[in-house]
């Protein structure tokens, strides 16, 4: 093994070009990991956690590109680094110019704009959120690493100004209609949303348009709003939008598990919502809470999805779903209270597909483009009476190791920090689930793999396409040994994605998955096949 970097002075690129180099040097063969990124403070350290330092590094400035490669051989390192200028002039000819280079030269060309988009490294971003506040406009902050002080005082400065600040760290929101970040095409409609992030918002509009309803806003906070260092300020702000909003006929919350102040500040907001309110924090224990509200608490996302539905005036379709082996579509009666569970048909093929495990087969390795899919899934296997470990467990105890060795059941968050250090998110490019994939297949106690697939605008345009030869891999390895790898799998997305949700779903049958419509779903569907016989 082998490692080098270069360093270019004054050579400054945006994060999003630069995960577009990294892709392409990370093809080359031998290559074990590749990052491209600014000389800023917090990048300098995720280069020496991989264990590539140097003087030069510890010298560089934000301003200056910092290349760095690990490879087989020093000579397949060698090859990589000779290759950046022709990787870089590959990606700046695929990539649109603009004339337009400042908040000041954009507000002269758009003077009617009432909000900014901010995607630069997080040394920056407070400073730029910070020109358009000032300049009257709403802010989404898709920057991260953003620390909790700066975060604070840009929601503080928002909230005198009545002025919304979504993120930092926000991956999804959809304003009148519009999609910003991540985001799937839903249709209109009377349904408000607020989530800290972006696969949790992303999974209830689809929910709710599956439903035949419609989103009037969804409205992402943050990662870290719900903290207690943060208090829910955005939250609570576009809580208040979403009350006064006359489309808006029902608000639903769904997030990770909030502070515990947080959680405190907000039911006391809730009590005096006049709207109906439905409630999901994944993880979270609600039984002080519960009931001194005028709130309906839903377990998972699909849950609170039902419970909007059932409470808008709008008339919708029965919430639809997917049977495993047909196709999209297949209509669901409601339970009430609003909840969901496995038809006798899935239970039976648990069964079935449980019988053709070898002996050794006893373990589920979960590996998410997600985060909040992470949370949830983990919630639904704990209530299940398992024990799941992760890189982002929902009981610290659980905490893995090293997030890239499995113990026992696990389930992987791969958009974490760990596995994005200068490389595109794993809803853009699936290489780094596709790597652990391979390497899970490895391993004899492996009886179920599994995955997210998110569709949507900005994502990959065929996130499936990407993983199926692992798939196979995988599903192959373990028919060598004597067993059977059952792999579970669930897409967040509609019929109008660019992606073409039934060609997704219909792709990973065919590789032998067994396809639901949603996380939640799939989730229960594991703890089915491993229940004790």
């Amino acid at each position: 093994m082998s490692s080098g970097f270069v360093i270019r002075e004054n050579q400054y690129y945006d994060s999003v070009f630069l995960m577009g180099v990294n892709k392409r040097l990370s093809q080359m063969q031998g290559v074990q990991q590749t990052a491209a990124l600014m000389g800023s403070e917090r990048n300098k350290q995720l280069l020496a956690q991989i264990g590539v330092r140097g003087a030069a590094i510890d010298a560089a400035q934000p301003n200056d590109l910092i290349v760095a490669a690990i490879a087989d051989t020093s000579q397949t390192v060698d090859a990589l680094l000779a290759s950046l200028d022709q990787a870089l002039q590959a990606i700046e000819k695929s990539t649109p110019a603009s004339t337009l280079h400042t908040l000041e030269e954009g507000l002269a060309e758009k003077p009617h704009a009432n909000l900014a988009l901010i995607s630069v490294p997080g040394e920056y971003a407070t400073r730029e959120a910070m020109k358009a506040l000032e300049s009257g406009l709403n802010v989404f902050l898709f920057s991260s690493n953003v620390p909790l002080e700066q975060e604070l005082h840009l929601k503080r400065f928002a909230a005198e100004r009545g002025l919304l600040v979504m993120g930092p760290d926000c991956g999804t929101s959809l304003i009148g209609g519009v999609g910003i970040g991540f985001a799937n095409a839903v249709r209109r409609g009377t349904i408000g949303a607020i989530g800290p992030s972006g696969t949790g918002l992303q999974e209830f509009t689809c929910q709710v348009h599956h439903a035949g309803l419609g989103i009037s806003h969804a409205i992402g906070a943050g990662s870290h709003d719900l903290s207690d260092e943060i208090g829910g300020l955005t939250t609570l702000a576009a809580l208040d939008a979403l009350e006064a909003d006359p489309q808006t006929e029902v608000i639903a919350l769904v997030a990770k598990p909030p502070g515990a102040a947080t959680l405190r500040r907000l039911t006391a907001r809730l009590r005096t919502c006049a709207k109906p309110v439905v409630g999901c924090f994944l993880g979270a224990r609600l039984d002080s809470v519960k009931g001194k509200a005028s709130i309906t608490w839903a377990r998972t996302i699909d849950e609170a999805a039902l419970a909007a539905v059932r409470q808008s005036g709008a008339k919708g379709a029965p919430p639809s779903r997917s049977s495993p082996q047909t196709a999209f579509g297949v209509r669901r009666q409601e339970a009430s209270p609003p909840t969901i569970q496995l038809t006798e048909q899935e239970r039976a093929l648990a069964s079935q597909t449980r019988s053709m495990w070898a002996a050794e087969q006893r373990h589920l390795r979960g590996v998410f483009a997600g985060g909040t899919f992470v949370y949830q899934s983990q919630q639904i296997l704990h209530e299940a009476g398992l024990v799941v470990h992760s890189n982002a467990p929902l009981d610290p105890r659980f905490r893995l190791d090293h997030p890239d060795r499995s113990q026992a059941h696990t389930i992987v968050d791969m958009g974490d920090d760990d596995y994005t250090l200068g490389k595109p998110h794993p809803m853009i490019d699936g290489a780094t689930r596709r790597e652990r994939i391979l390497a899970e297949s490895h391993d004899p106690s492996l009886a179920i793999l599994l995955l997210d697939f998110i569709l949507g605008y900005n994502a990959s345009m065929d996130p499936v396409g990407e993983l199926l030869d692992a798939i196979v891999e995988a599903r192959q390895a373990a028919t060598r040994r004597g067993g059977a790898l059952t792999v579970v799998a669930s897409i967040c997305g509609t019929e109008g994605d660019p992606q073409d949700l039934n060609l997704q779903a219909t792709m990973l049958r065919e590789a032998g998955a067994i396809v639901f419509r949603s996380n939640a779903l799939a989730a229960l569907f594991c703890c089915e096949l491993l229940k004790p016989v």
